[in-house]
């Protein structure tokens, strides 16, 4: 809860808005995991989607494997416990036709009256498959193409399988995906009108059984019950034209298959009116309302008995769809919206996200290799990744249950949609608490920092808690239009600086604490636009 303010001169912002709370009293935090805790998480919490077509780009190949990507991973790994598990696949992997013949990995064809972001046209050769193997301790989930139908899509299926499994053998493989939002292939087109869940459901049944024909013969130890799942129906959205409740009810899951139960969301588009940092990635409330779609569809299918004990996840999320826009989803203001959006879902039930980045887009938490229109490099987001990881510790556990290492997360409600808190238990036991400014503060707004940066206090009262202090980790950048210059805890990982490994920075203070009164009562000073772990522990 916001207790007081502090305000300065303004010189590159037009003055703040005042966050008045009717109430002084500070936010109770229970010692113990109360009823309305999240379920637990799934470790890795913080994964990653990455285009079909970028793969090659984010890890490279044997040759030439991509050191920083898998720095970037390695720090997350470091901080959570475990390495992102990662999702190949989106748009691209219904476009994507193998060609035996192909030298390249990977030889796509931009059509710019489709999508100047990735190609449109897309062969992948025998060499594609060699990225999974330059992330060392990395789980994947592969994506086949549903997308094309006729004698070409059987034909992809057949010759990928086998190609696909022999690179996932030996503890690689997370789950299969077949087909990226189906419930919008009437659109694009490459479905009739008139298709709906019934023949959807019907093809992917179809396509799952020739699937694990293929992986008898070339992979049998990944056929086995046990092993083989997939993430479905893996739909963009609850208003396409397809109800993932009535593909549910047709038997998607009949063949009792379906390890993770994902959908995809995005918070807004990049080309919507009205879209800005403000109010729409920098604003509880929308964050609230785009999760809230996930929590009644999840209630409905577990009410329905449809998908009991099927986590449920996003296997595909990020900031604005259609790949993000310059100057929001690129900035610090996206790190911090990432880190309400992540503790938010795992406060719901959502059990784990796939943030999804690709070559150039503007939402990525990093940029793979260089190009003519991105520059190699660690983003704004992946800090706010970083942050969400610092505060989803678990175990070390690489189990899907992670039962020895519970991580739970509770919504703390506040007064205003520009800030939000939140505590995480580990084995029913309080461990740190997060909490989110999101009010806006610009710091290149007329070319000169302000003098004096508006702050504001929120105090906690912790019942039981023998602490004589919290430790303090602050998510920190110029302004929310900040695209460089950012910290967590005081470490960069820039990729000038190491290639992506953590560094220290002189310029920003550490090892700082907060002390805990008689009461149970803490209090935290936190500048706009900025964000903070207080941990019971290290």
């Amino acid at each position: 809860m916001l207790i007081s303010l502090l305000f300065g001169a303004t010189a590159a912002v037009a003055a703040p808005t005042v966050l008045e709370h009717d109430s002084s009293s500070p936010i109770q935090v229970s010692k113990d995991a109360p009823e309305n805790a999240g379920a637990a998480i799934l470790q890795p919490f913080v994964s990653f989607s990455i285009e079909f077509s970028s793969f090659p780009d984010f890890a490279g190949n044997v040759s030439q494997p991509n050191h920083f990507s898998n720095q970037l991973l390695d720090n997350l790994a470091d901080l959570q416990g475990t390495k992102p598990h990662i999702r190949v696949g989106g748009n691209t992997q219904d476009l994507a036709l193998y060609d035996p013949n192909l030298k390249t990995s990977i030889n796509g064809t931009v059509v710019p009256s489709l999508s100047t972001d990735y190609p449109s046209i897309i062969y992948i050769g025998d060499s594609y498959f060699e990225s999974y193997a330059t992330w060392p301790g990395t789980k994947f989930s592969h994506g086949f193409n549903l997308g094309k139908n006729g004698t070409a899509g059987m034909n992809t299926l057949l010759g990928t399988v086998p190609l696909a499994c022999k690179a996932l053998k030996d503890g690689k493989l997370a789950y299969w995906e077949l087909g990226n939002e189906p419930d919008l292939f009437t659109a694009y087109p490459v479905r009739p009108a008139d298709w709906n869940e019934k023949p959807y459901v019907d093809e992917w049944l179809a396509k799952t059984k020739v699937i694990k024909r293929q992986l008898k013969k070339s992979c049998p130890e990944l056929a086995t019950d046990s092993d083989y799942k997939y993430m479905a129906p893996s739909f963009a959205g609850l208003t396409n034209g397809m109800d993932p409740v009535k593909a549910w009810q047709a038997g998607l899951d009949d063949d009792h298959d379906i390890g993770l139960n994902s959908m995809h969301n995005y918070i807004g588009g990049a080309d919507q009116p009205g879209v800005t940092l403000a109010r729409t990635l920098m604003n509880h409330t929308s964050t609230v309302h785009s999760v809230a779609q996930h929590v009644n569809l999840s209630r409905v299918l577990n009410e329905k008995g449809l998908t009991k004990d099927i986590p449920y996840i996003l296997g595909e999320t990020n900031s604005l769809y259609h790949q993000g826009k310059p100057g929001l989803s690129n900035s610090f203001g996206a790190a911090l919206w990432g880190v309400d959006f992540n503790l938010y879902c795992a406060s719901q039930s959502i059990r784990r996200t796939h943030m999804h980045q690709g070559t150039n887009y503007r939402y990525a938490s990093w940029q793979p290799v260089q190009t003519d229109k991105a520059t190699i490099g660690t983003k704004a987001p992946y800090y706010g990744n970083v942050m969400v990881a610092a505060m989803l510790r678990g175990g070390d556990s690489d189990s899907e249950s992670n039962s020895s290492s519970e991580v739970q997360v509770v919504n703390l409600p506040m007064s205003h949609e520009t800030e939000a808190a939140y505590a995480a238990y580990v084995n029913g036991n309080l461990a740190r608490i997060a909490v989110v400014n999101m009010q806006e503060y610009n710091y290149t707004g007329s070319g000169e920092p302000a003098a004096r940066r508006p702050s504001a206090n929120y105090a906690f009262r912790l019942p039981e808690i023998s602490a004589g202090s919290l430790s303090v980790h602050r998510l920190l950048a110029n302004g929310s239009d900040a695209i460089s210059g950012i910290s967590w805890d005081g470490w960069s990982y820039n990729y000038e600086l190491k290639g992506g490994a953590p560094v220290r920075l002189g310029n920003v203070t550490i090892g700082e604490t907060v002390n805990v009164g008689g009461r149970g009562e803490v209090e935290v000073e936190i500048p706009y636009s900025s964000a903070v772990i207080l941990s019971l522990g290290s």
